[in-house]
């Protein structure tokens, strides 16, 4: 018996009690959860090493049957890209001057739902929230999803200037534009053009966080129909993404063609490799 669960048995106070175990039980599903996560991550990286589930479950000490079992259930690892345990997905606040209140864009809403349903299918706990519109934000936490562009708050820009190699810049005629300073090349919005088509580009990240001990993912879009389709292809990609930059820090811009009714994505792409930020600072 642990001392965790020694010292919880010993609570007198019955409401005490109640409270302690019910964080204790959340904190320990959270727990197995990683664990069987980890664990179903070995065993596919030893299998794609060339090594057989008999190899495996020899090595290991445990059955052919089980080692099948663990490869094919359980979280899958690339949940991991997300977060672990549970993530927190912040949407941003819109200031609506004409009316003078507070409003949330249809597009941010569907972005972040569509985040949180994609955690939980990976077996993370979700919380949402919204970044105000102060811009005002904790960036300092494990586990945090923000959709917002630089330009509504400050922490993000502060936090999206880190960047090796995308940068956000308005370009002379006024409108955001995303940058790659490696090729020198200029997205712009499909908004933006002269004619106007409906195109949009969105970028996402994991950046380093404000105190330097951990990682947010950052996801944004020139204009909203970005952010819903980079949350298209990470539905749909999770798992070649998580392949090629697994937890590290990265970057890359996504391009969007979208229904100018519904402002549903039609079809995404990969504009740019996807950047590793270590290789970037080693190059």
């Amino acid at each position: 018996m642990s001392d965790e669960l020694q010292r919880i048995m010993a609570i007198d106070d019955p409401y005490l009690l109640l409270r302690e175990v019910t964080t204790r039980l959340a904190d320990a599903q959270q727990e197995v959860t990683e664990l069987a996560r980890l664990r179903r991550r070995v065993v596919q990286d030893l299998h794609a090493q060339g090594l057989s589930y008999a190899q495996i479950a020899t090595k290991a000490g445990l059955s052919r049957g089980r080692i099948h079992q663990i490869r094919h259930t359980g979280p899958a690892p690339e949940g991991a890209f997300l977060g672990r345990g549970a993530v927190t997905v912040a949407t941003p606040l819109r200031r609506d001057d004409e009316r003078g209140r507070t409003v949330v864009a249809v597009d941010d809403v569907s972005s972040g739902k569509r985040l949180e349903d994609l955690a939980r299918s990976y077996g993370l706990d979700v919380a949402s929230e919204h970044v105000p519109v102060s811009g005002e934000v904790d960036l300092n936490r494990d586990g945090l999803v923000v959709v917002c562009g630089p330009r509504m708050s400050q922490e993000m820009w502060d936090t999206y200037a880190q960047d090796p190699v995308l940068r956000w810049e308005r370009a002379e005629d006024g409108p955001w534009t995303l940058v790659d300073r490696r090729t020198g090349t200029v997205y712009r919005s499909g908004q933006d053009t002269d004619p106007a088509r409906p195109y949009d580009v969105g970028y996402v990240g994991r950046l380093l966080r404000p105190d330097r001990k951990g990682s947010l993912l950052a996801i944004a879009g020139i204009h909203t129909q970005g952010s819903l389709g980079v949350v298209q292809l990470l539905a749909s990609d999770l798992n070649a993404l998580w392949g090629q930059v697994g937890e590290h820090r990265f970057s890359t811009l996504v391009g969007v063609e979208y229904n100018p009714e519904t402002s549903e994505p039609r079809s995404v792409e990969l504009l740019t490799p996807l950047y590793r930020h270590d290789e970037e600072a080693s190059a």
